[in-house]
This record gives C-alpha cells, sequence and structure tokens, in this order.
C-alpha cells in the first residue's frame, strides 16, 4: 500500500450567491466547504491516492459538518484537532467577462488562528507519510499558524519525508506582525518542491520573470525559467519548482498552462519542462485551480515517476478541468485527466 500525502492548512466555510449574482442581488447563498490544502487532499482522493488532512476545527456542529465534508471525498480526518471559537467564512462573489470576482473575509478568531505549538502530534501524523504539502496561506493566518508549519516542516525533514509548498501569496491576511518576506524564506529551506503562479515568487521573494504582462492573456513560458533558476539558488534544498502560467483576457475567458523546472546533478542536466496551453473560454468556476494543479503534480510525480513532462500535462490538464466545476474541489477522476491529456476536449457526452 503506498504511503501518505499529509497537508495542512485552514478549511473554510464557502458562501456564494447563485449563478454570477453580486452580493447585493444575494437572498441566499450557496455554501461548500474549501481551503488551499484541503483541496489538494481532496484531488490525490479522487486520484486514489492515500491522504490526511490536517487542521484544527471548532467542537461545534459546524466543525462536525465540515468533517463529514472531507470524509466523504475519501480525505483522512483522523488527526483532525478540535478547539477555538468558530469556522472562518469566506464570502465569493464569482465575476463574470470583464467584472472580476470579489472575495469577503470573514475569518477572525477561527479555531486555527489561535492553534500553538504541541497541540499536533507531528510524529504521529507523519507515522504513515512520506509527502506533506503545505501552503503560504497558513503561515499568514497568525503567528501561531506560522510556528505550527515550522514545526510541522522540521519534523517532516527529520523524518525524511518529501515537502512541498505552494507559496501561495495572500496580501489581506499578512496582518499579525511579519510581512511573509520574514517568515516564509525559512519555511520554504526545508522543501524539495516549491509551486508558485506567476507573480507569487515576485511578491513573497522579490524574484520576477523579464518583461511579462499577465493581464495580456497569453504569458511566455520561458521567461520563468529565470524564476526558476533565482529561486532554486536561494533556497538549496529545493529539487524541483513549479509555476502556474495564467493569462487573463477576463474573468470568463483565461488562458492556462505552466513550467516545472528540475535541479541538475552529475548524472542529470538540468531539466525545464513547458506544458500544453489551454484556452478558458467559459470558465465556471476558477477558485482551487492553483490547488488542483498542485494535487495534479503531485499525484503525476509519484505515478510518472521519471517522466516529468508527463507529470507536468497530469496537473496543467487537471487543473484545467477545475475550471469547469462549482466550489473549491477538483472532482475529477485519473481516466478523465488523461483522456484530456491525449486530446479529448471536446466535451462531447459520454454515453
Amino acid at each position: 500500500m503506498p504511503q501518505k500525502v499529509v497537508t495542512f492548512g485552514e478549511i473554510m466555510l464557502r458562501l456564494s450567491p447563485p449563478g454570477y449574482q453580486r452580493f447585493n442581488q444575494a437572498r441566499s447563498f450557496d455554501i461548500v466547504y474549501g481551503g488551499g490544502e484541503a483541496n489538494v487532499a481532496v484531488s490525490l482522493a479522487q486520484y486514489g491516492l492515500p491522504v490526511d488532512y490536517v487542521t484544527r476545527l471548532p467542537a461545534n456542529d459546524i466543525g462536525l459538518a465540515c468533517r463529514q465534508y472531507l470524509r466523504q471525498y475519501g480525505v483522512g480526518v483522523d488527526h483532525i484537532v478540535w478547539g477555538g471559537e468558530r469556522l472562518g467564512i469566506y464570502y465569493l462573489e464569482m465575476g463574470a467577462m470583464q467584472r472580476a470576482s470579489k472575495v469577503v473575509y470573514d475569518r477572525a478568531y477561527a479555531s486555527i488562528a489561535t492553534i500553538e505549538r504541541g497541540m499536533i502530534d507531528w510524529r504521529a501524523v507523519f507515522a504513515e507519510a512520506d509527502w506533506f504539502h503545505w501552503t503560504g496561506i497558513t503561515p499568514a493566518i497568525s503567528s501561531g499558524t506560522a510556528d505550527v508549519c515550522l514545526e510541522a516542516v522540521q519534523t517532516a525533514a527529520e523524518m525524511g519525508l518529501t515537502i512541498s509548498c505552494d507559496l501561495n501569496y495572500r496580501k489581506n491576511l499578512w496582518k499579525w506582525g511579519k510581512k511573509a518576506a520574514e517568515v516564509m524564506p525559512e519555511l520554504v529551506s526545508f522543501c524539495d518542491l516549491a509551486i508558485g503562479n506567476e507573480e507569487d515568487a515576485e511578491k513573497v521573494f522579490g524574484i520576477h520573470a523579464p518583461e511579462t504582462d499577465v493581464n495580456a492573456g497569453r504569458v511566455q513560458a520561458e521567461k520563468y525559467r529565470a524564476v526558476c533558476e533565482q529561486m532554486a539558488e536561494r533556497f538549496p534544498s529545493l529539487k524541483m519548482i513549479a509555476i502556474t502560467l495564467r493569462g487573463s483576457v477576463s474573468a470568463s475567458h483565461n488562458t492556462w498552462s505552466g513550467v516545472l523546472w528540475e535541479r541538475g546533478s552529475l548524472e542529470q542536466p538540468e531539466g525545464f519542462y513547458t506544458g500544453s496551453q489551454f484556452d478558458l473560454t467559459h470558465i465556471v468556476d476558477r477558485v482551487g485551480g492553483g490547488d488542483a494543479f498542485a494535487g495534479g503534480l503531485i499525484y503525476g510525480l509519484r505515478t510518472y515517476g521519471a517522466e516529468r513532462q508527463k507529470a507536468l500535462n497530469f496537473a496543467i490538464a487537471a487543473s484545467c478541468l477545475k475550471h469547469s466545476i462549482f466550489g473549491d474541489f477538483n472532482l475529477v477522476s485519473v481516466s478523465e485527466v488523461e483522456n484530456l491529456m491525449k486530446g479529448d476536449a471536446s466535451g462531447r457526452v459520454s454515453r
């Protein structure tokens, strides 16, 4: 039986006006749960990998409902810890055409925000695991989450797990006294794989691609090789770096691709892989697209071995499909992703 992947972070209640209504039109809200690391966990569970999700939930009916929501998708929830006041909420107004989506957070005093070192027995959590995934959202929440995230990566490194992170810069979250640039370097220094979008490295570490415009609708993959090389020079532990490339034509129309860089060795030269590009012309829900990429890449690297190009292509195709699915979770199967990788993008009815 393959060893487990463990993810750690905050999951929130998501409230969205039906369809593409604006907040001031809404008389009801659609309810789902979501969060960066939970989204990755669900993707991996859909692909058949054993995965545990670790978080802190309030010991009330909403916390129990959230745990049950995760469990129904096959995610392991036995290491969730209980306590604190509430589950965080975020409100999402879905954008369309030239009107952008909007997010309003209501997550102050969430249970995860008051977590402290020692509340999670990381050695027990990692006992059957060989991979740990976290994102830059978690240490942005509070000094406590930053401390526990550091506790987790240190323990994972001591136990020999592969560690991946999604940089996931959120400017509206870093309010507890330190900036991302002060906290993230130590955390990333323990990682084997770093994932980010076309802007994360610049916003967190000041590393940017030359002459790029993500709002032009097309993003040139080759220009991000320099970003990967600068990241690798700064963080010698990184064996691989992946960057998602989103070109924004409008809220409903994006281009989507990605690149993967692999550190060279005496036996093998440095590798740089560029993925196929998809034209996403009628986006249903882009939230969780980057998490779908991360989940797809972790699956691809674990499943396809040295076939790095195939792993990247799986990640891009998986996240392409996520844009067609309402909610944070990417509820697709391996066969659906692999069919898209083979070129079956017709969307014809499967009978």
